[in-house]
């Protein structure tokens, strides 16, 4: 299972089980998970690889600021995950 920086994840494990975060940063067997509101830019969610389910979202343009290492702004990752729930929502209601 390959993890990737501004990919769209969801917890199978913990507490926020069934949320959705952003990958910030990878260090070896750990995730560092962001989704702007309870997890922010200053305090992401540490999680082992195999406690998240990865999804085929990619925020591009989240991935190009953080590997750049751009300003930016908790708002953003908001943002970016309303807009795969939204998208998500459309596929399950459509069928």
């Amino acid at each position: 299972m390959e993890f990737d920086i501004g990919q769209v994840v969801i917890s199978k494990a913990g507490r926020d089980n069934s949320d959705a975060f952003i990958i910030y940063d990878i260090h070896g067997d750990y995730l560092y998970l962001v989704d702007g509101a309870s997890r922010t830019l200053e305090r992401p969610k540490k999680k082992k690889r195999k406690h998240v389910q990865p999804t085929k979202t990619i925020n591009f343009v989240l991935q190009e600021a953080i590997l750049h290492k751009k300003y930016l702004k908790d708002a953003d990752f908001r943002f970016a995950l309303k807009d795969f729930k939204e998208r998500k929502r459309e596929v399950n209601s459509n069928g």
